[in-house]
Formats: structure tokens, C-alpha cells, sequence
């Protein structure tokens, strides 16, 4: 893909998101595209919103769990941009008219004491780079059709990766730990909708480490020369399914000793 079109595909999913109107997917449309096109898609739209006034604070790691990847036909995870119109703030009201079709998904958010640049980064690492580790709820959507509206098929892991990795909003909350206060991999989470369970999960499902999805992408950032910077926020990667929402849900996580999350969609 040239330039050119690298900007307009990402122009289409800006106006998608203004819209709430998904647009027809891309790999439909452009069957040679490749996983590197959906990075500089996303990267295009990344830097139209930053040309606009946004801020970056972070990153967010997908398709962590080996589930996830086989479903999504790939061997590694994605990664997208976390923008500061994406911070919601826990226990209050989030708008839902900002998304299409969201989902939520518990993780835990790594704050960067210090740089990390790859390659060679390993979770050790990370571990030694870390500041603290917190309780976080992602919000996913999507700008892209599910399935195409023309072939019928599934939305691939170009279009996602196109579409900064489904990202779109992070509820932070709970009680920040350093690493070495907790086993990290031990870490669960209860994630109910409208005091309903719907899903419980146990970190160890991301890459076995949540500190190893960092590391990934601490890695995968230094092919495009990029690190990652003290301060930022690192989703490390869900370890339950999305669970959707609608207007008026009520979504908690209870993280244990680590505290809970709270929200509704309003």
C-alpha cells in the first residue's frame, strides 16, 4: 500500500469513529494487505489525532491469550495507542453514544518507572523498569464491520490492527502494587455486568506473564525505532473474554487484595 492510501483508509476509520458508523473491511477491500499495512494504517490515524490537539499516554497489548490468537489465525499479539480522550474515570458515568459496539475486558496496567527500548527486552525487565501495576478495564470497539458486507467474511487481524487494535477507552481503579508485592501471574479477576458474573479470570493467561506482552511490545516498537517511555501506561493484555455493554450496565471488576473497578454506561 502507498502512502496515499495509508491515509485515506485511516481517514475512513476517523470518520467511522465520528460517525458510529463502521466502515466495509479493509481486507475485503485489499486482499494483498499485510499485518505491517495495518500497523501504518494505524499509525496514520494515530498521527492525525495527535495533529489535533490528543496526547498519547500509553499503549495496549491484544490477543494475548493463545485462544485468541489461533482464532485470529496469528502466533503473536497486536498493539494500539492509548489517547487521553480515552481516560474515563473510575466509579462514574461513561458516555455510551462514543462507541459503535463496545466490550469490556479486565487487565492490569503496567506504569513505566523507567524507558524500555527492545530489542532484548525480556520481563525481567520489565519488571525492573515498572513503577506499579494497577487494576484497569479496557474498552474495546470496533470501526471496522465484523462481517464484510459484500463476501461474508470475518473481520481479519489486518483490519484490527488498522483500527488501533479495537482500542477505545481505560477505566483505571484498585489499589496500585510494585511487582515485586504480589505475584503477578496470580492476580484474578470477577467481572460482572449488572451484578451478574460473566466472567472470571486469572493474569497467567497473558503469554503465561503479563510482563511478557510488555516485553513484546517493547520489542516489536524497536523495529519502527520507537521505545517505550517512563510514565506510560501499558495495558499488559486481557485475561477474560470481552463481555459487551449497553446503556444503563453497570460494570464491576473485583480484583482481590488489589481492589475493584466500578462504572456505568450511560
Amino acid at each position: 500500500m502507498d502512502d496515499r492510501l495509508i491515509a485515506t483508509l485511516a481517514g475512513e476509520l476517523g470518520e467511522a469513529e465520528k460517525t458510529r458508523t463502521p466502515v466495509r473491511q479493509l481486507s475485503a477491500r485489499y486482499p494483498d494487505m499485510t499485518i505491517e499495512d495495518g500497523y501504518r494504517v494505524a499509525r496514520s490515524w494515530v498521527d492525525g489525532k495527535l495533529a489535533s490537539g490528543r496526547h498519547s499516554i500509553g499503549r495496549k497489548i491484544g490477543l494475548t491469550s493463545r485462544a485468541m490468537q489461533q482464532s485470529a489465525g496469528i502466533t503473536e499479539p497486536d498493539y494500539g495507542t492509548l489517547l487521553d480522550d480515552m481516560a474515563f474515570e473510575e466509579g462514574g458515568d461513561i458516555p455510551i453514544d462514543r462507541f459503535i459496539n463496545p466490550k469490556v475486558e479486565v487487565e492490569l496496567a503496567f506504569f513505566l518507572a523507567r524507558p524500555l527500548k527492545g530489542p532484548g527486552v525480556t520481563a525481567h525487565a520489565v519488571l525492573a523498569a515498572t513503577d506499579y501495576v494497577v487494576p484497569a478495564i479496557e474498552i474495546i470497539d470496533s470501526r471496522v464491520q465484523a462481517i464484510d458486507e459484500v463476501t461474508g467474511s470475518a473481520r481479519k487481524i489486518q483490519d484490527t490492527i488498522a483500527d488501533n487494535a479495537a482500542n477505545a477507552g481505560i477505566v483505571i481503579g484498585g489499589r496500585p502494587v510494585r511487582v515485586d508485592a504480589v505475584d503477578l501471574r496470580w492476580v484474578g479477576a470477577i467481572l460482572s455486568r449488572n451484578a451478574v458474573i460473566e466472567e472470571t479470570g486469572l493474569s497467567a493467561g497473558v503469554l503465561n506473564h503479563p510482563a511478557r506482552g510488555v516485553a513484546w511490545l517493547a520489542n516489536r516498537l524497536g523495529v519502527w525505532g520507537e521505545d517505550l517511555q517512563a510514565g506510560e501506561i501499558l495495558l499488559g493484555g486481557s485475561f477474560t473474554r470481552p463481555v459487551p455493554v449497553s446503556r444503563g450496565d453497570v460494570i464491576s471488576a473485583d480484583f482481590g487484595r488489589l481492589g475493584s473497578i466500578g462504572m456505568r454506561f450511560a
